[in-house]
């Protein structure tokens, strides 16, 4: 699973620039967790230009064994209720697929909803968590569009499924800095997140 990340833009990246990526796993911690054994990689990838660094990337990735039948789930926090702007967005299925098309996940909880549901044990697809990231950054982009965004910071806390809308949501927070989550559709936090403006 997608557990969070964080993005840094150190210089903007032009059309035409040629460009190069490197990635490398940063840490790996195995942890005992409420579902049972779990192991953390952190991911590191550094985009360049001529220029130098552009775009510093982490995300951290959890895997963990299939939980227990009746083991016990998080209890679900309720997302902030101040939001100063919103929109709710209704997932679907061609929605998920064009995702992971366009991000190379060939992960099957995103679109095939007989493995997800029989397998898995979920309830319907699982909207991907960078996608939900995505989306409170477009949400950011819609109503403040000349901000700049120097760092942007995110953390899954609750899944999200084809089968409800769910609404991402933002304020400001003082000058530079623009908190945004995600919550689904009885209100509970699914995504927090930090955009800090230069």
């Amino acid at each position: 699973m997608w557990a969070g990340g964080r993005l840094e833009f150190h210089h903007a990246l032009r059309v035409g620039d040629e460009i190069t990526r490197e990635s490398r796993i940063a840490d790996v911690r195995g942890k005992s967790g409420r579902s049972g054994s779990l192991v953390f990689v952190n991911v590191r990838h550094e985009i360049a230009d001529a220029r130098g660094l552009a775009i510093s990337e982490e995300h951290d990735i959890v895997y963990r064994d299939y939980p227990a039948p009746g083991a016990p789930a998080a209890e679900p926090r309720p997302a902030p209720a101040d939001a100063a702007f919103s929109r709710e967005i209704a997932p679907d299925p061609v929605l998920l697929f064009r995702y992971s098309a366009l991000t190379f996940n060939g992960h099957r909880i995103h679109y095939d909803r007989s493995y997800v549901t029989e397998v898995e044990g979920y309830p319907g697809l699982v909207v991907h968590g960078p996608l939900i990231a995505t989306l409170l950054l477009d949400l950011l982009r819609r109503e403040m569009p000349r901000a700049r965004v120097r760092r942007f910071e995110f953390r899954a806390v609750r899944p999200l499924f084809d089968i409800h809308r769910f609404t991402v949501c933002g304020r400001p927070d003082g000058d530079r800095q623009v908190r945004l989550w995600a919550h689904d559709h009885e209100g509970f936090l699914a995504m927090e997140a930090v955009a800090q403006l230069p």
